[in-house]
C-alpha cells in the first residue's frame, strides 16, 4: 500500500510561476517509489490569472487540488488552512514562488523515512537582495537571541509534518502564528536539513517590508517575554541610578557643599531619556495587549470560498495517463 504525501502550498498573485511549479512537482513526485502525492493549493485572494491556472491545472491532473479562500488572510492562515484540509500520512510545506526548490522533497522524505516527525528546511544561503536581505538577517538574529525556547533561525514555510504532528499543529487556535515556531512548539522527534534558498522564478516578492516586519513582530511576541523583561530591567536599573543621584544631591544640601543646581539641560535630558522609555514600555505592552484582544475576539483564521478536489484521498487520485476515458 502506497504511503499518502499532500503539498501544501499557499497561493497569491503566483500565476507567473504555476506552470514551472507543477512541472517540476510533476517530475520530483513521480520519480518517488511507493508515494502516492497531492498537491494542495491555497488561494490566498489572489487577484491575477492565478485562480484560473490552479482549476485548468486540476481538470488536467486531479493531483492538483485547490481551496479557495474569500480573502486574502496571510500566508500562515493559508498554510493553516490547508493543513487543516491535508488528509495524507505525510504532509509537506513549502512557498509557491519556487524559492523553496521542489527537489529537496526527496531530503525532507528521507528524514520522515529515518524516524522524524517534524523536519525543518532551514536556509544555509538565500538570494535577497539590499534592505530586504538586511531586515531578513537582522530579523533572524534578533529572533534567535529573544525566543525562550532556543529555536533555530533561518527556518520558514518550507519542511514535512507527519499525521500526529499535523493533527496537534491543527489543534492550535491562536490567530496570531509563527508557523515555524508552532512547527518547533509541538515537539515529536525533530530533524534539520539544510538546502541554498532559490530567487523567484518571476515575479516580484508579495511580501512588503511591512508585511515582514508584521509577521517579525508576531514571531518575536508570540514566542518571547523577553522584550517585558528588559523593560523590568531597565526600569531597575534607572531607577537604582535615581536613587544614587537623589541621595547624593541630598547629602550635598545638608553639608552645604552644592546650593540649589542650575542644571537645566541635564533636567531636560531625564526628562526625554525617561519618557522615551515610558513610551518604549507601554507600546511592548500595546503590542501585547493587541495579540490578547485578537485571541479574544475568536474571529476565525481563515474562510473557505470554495473547494476543488480537496477531500479526496490522495490515493484514490491517479496521474493522468492512467485516467480511462470515454470510447
Amino acid at each position: 500500500m502506497s504511503t499518502t504525501l499532500a503539498i501544501v502550498i499557499p497561493v497569491y498573485n503566483e500565476q507567473g510561476n504555476l506552470p514551472e511549479l507543477r512541472r517540476r512537482l510533476t517530475e520530483v513526485c513521480d520519480g518517488l517509489e511507493g508515494f502516492a502525492w497531492q498537491v494542495i493549493y491555497v488561494d490566498d485572494g489572489s487577484r491575477d490569472g492565478s485562480v484560473k491556472m490552479m482549476l485548468e491545472q486540476n481538470k488536467d491532473d486531479p493531483r492538483f487540488t485547490l481551496l479557495q479562500l474569500s480573502r486574502n488572510f496571510g500566508p500562515y492562515p493559508a498554510l493553516s488552512a490547508g493543513l487543516a484540509h491535508a488528509d495524507a500520512d505525510v504532509v509537506i510545506t513549502m512557498d509557491g514562488d519556487l524559492q523553496d526548490p521542489p527537489e529537496v522533497i526527496p531530503d525532507l522524505l528521507a528524514a520522515w523515512q529515518s524516524g522524524a516527525q517534524v523536519v525543518f528546511a532551514n536556509r544555509r544561503t538565500r538570494q535577497e537582495r539590499g534592505l530586504r536581505r538586511l531586515g531578513i538577517e537582522a530579523f533572524h538574529k534578533l529572533f534567535a537571541l529573544l525566543n525562550d525556547f532556543n529555536m533555530a533561525a533561518n527556518s520558514g514555510i518550507f519542511g514535512l509534518l507527519d499525521r500526529q504532528a499535523v493533527g496537534e499543529f491543527n489543534n492550535l487556535l491562536e490567530r496570531n502564528r509563527f508557523v515555524p515556531g508552532l512547527r518547533w512548539w509541538i515537539g515529536f522527534e525533530q530533524r534539520t536539513i539544510h538546502y541554498d534558498r532559490r530567487d523567484r522564478a518571476a515575479g516580484e516578492s508579495k511580501q512588503s517590508l511591512d508585511r515582514l516586519l508584521c509577521l517579525g513582530l508576531d514571531a518575536i511576541f508570540s514566542f518571547s517575554y523577553k522584550p517585558l523583561r528588559l523593560m523590568v530591567i531597565m526600569g531597575f536599573c534607572i531607577s537604582t541610578v535615581g536613587a544614587f543621584l537623589t541621595a547624593g544631591y541630598v547629602i550635598k544640601r545638608l553639608v552645604g557643599v552644592e546650593q540649589a543646581p542650575i542644571g537645566f539641560t541635564t533636567l531636560v535630558t531625564l526628562i526625554l531619556f525617561l519618557g522615551g522609555i515610558q513610551l518604549l514600555a507601554i507600546g511592548l505592552l500595546g503590542e501585547y495587549l493587541g495579540r490578547i484582544y485578537d485571541e479574544v475576539k475568536q474571529r476565525p483564521l481563515y474562510i473557505v470560498k470554495r473547494r476543488t478536489g480537496v477531500g479526496l484521498p490522495p490515493q484514490a487520485v491517479a496521474p493522468p495517463e492512467q485516467r480511462s476515458t470515454p470510447g
